[in-house]
């Protein structure tokens, strides 16, 4: 057990506090939404009526596609996008997709090479752009999820205030949808800039995200 804990510690640390935030987003939400229930002189809702309503969803899917957008971008730009003394940049001379030696597919595999990587043709290729597909499937569905969701809290509240309410396309197209899209976006992009700009001058003993504490600032692509 002390094994399986010390080898699984960083994804068992983030799913826990996952869960956590998720259940404390979940219960204050449910609070917030029923003081504005009040307010408009109508019932309140329970707990798992709160959790399967659209605000909910929206406001979940929401943070989840920028993140992964965020990811996906990051991954895919830093294939040719390089950033001098950043750690989380390849080394200078390494854009691009690097050399079957580099990356250890085909018959530069090893013994511990997964199956597909010492595979040909479509599954080498699947495989290897596999992180970034995964990544970009979960945000588009996350987006979709946001848009379906947001759609249907919108046009109730449309309903409530007796506007006309819009179809999927134009509150896709309303500055309601961008406006939660964009401010999600852009701290997320600034969140990912400031950690590659910052970990040019700055450290952080014994994580792989920093350089060692004593590498030059304009060291790049090594960790601590």
């Amino acid at each position: 057990m002390k094994k399986a804990l010390r080898n699984n510690g960083l994804s068992l640390f983030f799913g826990l506090i996952f869960i956590l935030a998720l259940a404390g987003q979940a219960i204050t939400g449910q609070a917030a939404f029923n003081e504005e229930q009040l307010t408009a002189g109508l019932d309140e809702i329970t707990f798992v009526q709160y959790i399967t309503s659209s605000s909910f969803a929206v406001d979940v899917s929401e943070n989840w596609q920028s993140e992964y957008l965020q990811f996906l971008l990051y991954i895919t730009a830093t294939i040719w996008l390089l950033q001098k003394g950043s750690p989380e940049s390849k080394e200078l001379d390494k854009p691009g997709l690097e050399s079957d030696h580099d990356q250890l597919v085909g018959e530069h595999a090893n013994a511990k090479s997964p199956a597909w990587a010492r595979a040909k043709g479509w599954r080498l290729t699947v495989f290897s752009n596999s992180l970034a597909a995964t990544m970009g499937l979960i945000f588009m569905l996350s987006w979709l999820v946001q848009s379906i969701a947001g759609h249907v809290a919108f046009n109730e509240e449309q309903l409530r205030n007796f506007q006309e309410p819009l179809s999927w396309a134009e509150y896709v197209a309303s500055p309601d949808f961008w406006n939660r899209t964009l401010q999600n976006w852009q701290s997320e992009f600034l969140a990912v800039g400031s950690m590659v700009v910052l970990s040019i001058y700055l450290r952080q003993r014994g994580s792989p995200e920093s350089k060692p504490v004593g590498a030059a600032h304009d060291d790049t692509g090594t960790s601590g």
